[in-house]
């Protein structure tokens, strides 16, 4: 019998016209179960080629793809240095080309390597942001990496976290486990972005570093997260995460295909329907949802006090690490503190 999960599906929230420049953009998500192993880079590149074609048939202007999608999230540190390419590489450029050709804009994950001034090579889970003209507009290096195989496989980046104009719309990129820190989102809001967009890999179970299987899977944070992301900074926000199955030698991941688009109340404009392969395509127009308050002129972001807000980069804190510790009903939370490293671990 034929696997109907990898027939690509169309979910669809879009207008009669696309809104005009700068009031709204129509956006794309990519799930699919991706090629990962020897040539995947290759492999996905021509897949990526052939959703800009099915995407264009919609209008599309800003097409996203899940996290690593170019060579495929289940490496090694071997694998990751192998694979990984420069900025100006082969594959970003052939992006860029892509986007020009067609005028739409693309979020590219892939894996980056850089080449320090002392001649040292670092390795980022990076995200190519290309714009409708094929500008490359930042290639955005993960800031919060998760768990020890991201850690074993790439540097922490650092950001400032810009906003793009993409269409004349301000959009703002975050990558799988950042999505899930307010303080991100709430920094791109603050910066003007009214749609944020975070390519993704959460699994329903994958290969621990030690090769046993994780007990639990990853938590629904799309369901869980993301609709008081989107509510409390009055902004559109997108999950783009891939499906199916990815393999390792002995090694497999199963992904959990919740990619979804958020409306600024916090409703839901689209979703995928788990380990179907799909595209997503939603017309984001802020004018059509309007504030999210009765009264609007007072509303989250303006009425931030930041001078009250200076514990938030406190370098200790007195929280209890429950990482260091089992919990257990004799548990002391009094007894807490935690100093942040002066640089990523």
């Amino acid at each position: 019998m034929e696997d109907g999960s990898r027939k690509l599906q169309y979910r669809t929230s879009i207008y009669d016209r696309l809104p005009p420049a700068g009031a709204g953009i129509s956006l794309g998500i990519y799930q699919v179960e991706a090629a990962c192993g020897p040539g995947a880079t290759d492999k996905n590149l021509a897949r990526m080629e052939e959703a800009v074609q099915q995407a264009k048939k919609f209008d599309v202007q800003l097409l996203t793809f899940p996290e690593l999608f170019l060579p495929g999230y289940t490496l090694s540190p071997k694998l990751a240095r192998t694979a990984a390419e420069y900025k100006n590489g082969l594959s970003i450029r052939r992006g860029r080309d892509i986007a020009w050709q067609n005028n739409m804009a693309l979020i590219l994950p892939y894996a980056e390597k850089v080449k320090n001034p002392d001649g040292s090579l670092q390795y980022f889970d990076s995200i190519a942001v290309i714009s409708e003209k094929g500008d490359l507009l930042d290639s955005y290096r993960k800031t919060q990496l998760y768990g020890q195989q991201e850690r074993n496989n790439w540097s922490f980046g650092e950001s400032d976290y810009s906003v793009h104009s993409i269409f004349g719309f301000p959009v703002g990129v975050l990558n799988c486990y950042e999505c899930e820190f307010p303080e991100l989102s709430r920094i791109l809001a603050l910066k003007g972005a009214k749609l944020i967009v975070g390519p993704t890999a959460p699994d329903n179970y994958y290969t621990l570093p030690g090769g046993e299987r994780s007990k639990v899977p990853y938590p629904d944070v799309a369901k869980i997260l993301f609709p008081a992301n989107a509510y409390a900074n009055n902004i559109f926000f997108a999950y783009a995460n891939r499906c199916g199955y990815e393999r390792r030698g002995d090694d497999e991941w199963h992904y959990r295909g919740n990619s979804i688009v958020y409306r600024p109340d916090g409703g839901v404009i689209v979703e995928a329907s788990q380990q179907q392969d799909t595209i997503l395509i939603a017309d984001c127009v802020p004018a059509y949802y309007g504030m999210t308050h009765p009264a609007p002129k007072y509303y989250y972001l303006k009425d931030r006090r930041p001078d009250q807000y200076r514990e938030l980069i406190a370098p200790t804190v007195n929280f209890l690490n429950i990482s260091a510790t089992d919990m257990t009903l004799k548990t002391d939370f009094s007894k807490g503190g935690y100093t942040y490293p002066s640089d990523a671990e």
